[in-house]
């Protein structure tokens, strides 16, 4: 991971280099700097989608 890896610490909003936050703070890791900064937009994102899919397996 070039430069990495990164992660997103839930306790300071920041992104963080390997020695950062403990992991229970964290989301990652991820292979760019960039990649860590929109961790929240690609959660919610792949949150939508499995709920999507839940629905559409229960039949709603």
């Amino acid at each position: 991971m070039a430069g990495g890896p990164w992660f997103y610490c839930l306790k300071h909003n920041t992104v963080e280099p390997r020695d950062g936050c403990a992991e229970r703070h964290r989301l990652g890791p991820y292979e760019t700097r960039e990649e860590a900064e929109h961790a929240l937009t690609s959660v919610a994102e792949r949150e939508k989608q499995i709920t999507d899919e839940d629905r559409k397996w229960e039949g709603d």
